[in-house]
């Protein structure tokens, strides 16, 4: 199972839309599923975003206008996924908000977003941040780099595909046996 996992793209107040590159890889696949952070911010993105996978998840981030929910949980294989925006805590990203976050919600893994910057974190939960994927500023520390992830999935076995785009699009891969 290929996940893909995407948010904070607030189009068109700080981006047109997603660099050419991201755009062009996203409409190259079908994806089995698609999580996305929120914080789209425009009904056009949400309607691309669900065009892109077969089953789709999206949170409300906090410059949302758009009636989606605060948080969703899921199954993939012998996984329990919970989604968020990440603008319930503060400060932006804190880990230990967010791993208490993950255990009240049940979930082996939690993805957020909200801090625009790329991040994986592996204590109790794995925590995944796949970043903006238009690379635009927070108000924060973003890292301004239009990033991504690709999951896949088997049994417990999670590997996790950050794609950022710096001139060209570059993988990191992890594996973690949850």
């Amino acid at each position: 199972m290929e996940v893909l996992v995407l948010g904070d793209t607030h189009i068109p107040n700080r981006a047109e839309w997603f660099p050419k590159k991201v755009d062009e890889f996203l409409k190259s696949r079908r994806f089995d599923m698609v999580a996305c952070t929120g914080d789209l911010t425009d009904k056009s993105v949400l309607d691309y975003i669900e065009n892109l996978g077969k089953r789709v998840f999206v949170v409300s981030g906090n410059m949302d206008h758009l009636h989606l929910p605060e948080r969703q949980t899921f199954k993939l294989e012998d996984l329990r996924f919970g989604l968020i925006h990440g603008h319930q805590v503060y400060p932006r990203g804190d880990i230990r908000q967010l791993s208490e976050i993950a255990l009240d919600m049940g979930v082996d893994v939690l993805i957020h977003g909200h801090t625009h910057s790329a991040d994986v974190h592996f204590k109790d939960v794995l925590l995944l941040n796949p970043g903006s994927a238009t690379g635009v500023w927070s108000g924060g520390r973003a890292s301004l780099i239009p990033s991504f992830m690709i999951l896949k999935v088997e049994g417990n076995t999670l590997e996790v595909n950050l794609l950022e785009l710096k001139e060209d699009l570059k993988v990191e891969r992890r594996v973690f046996e949850l």
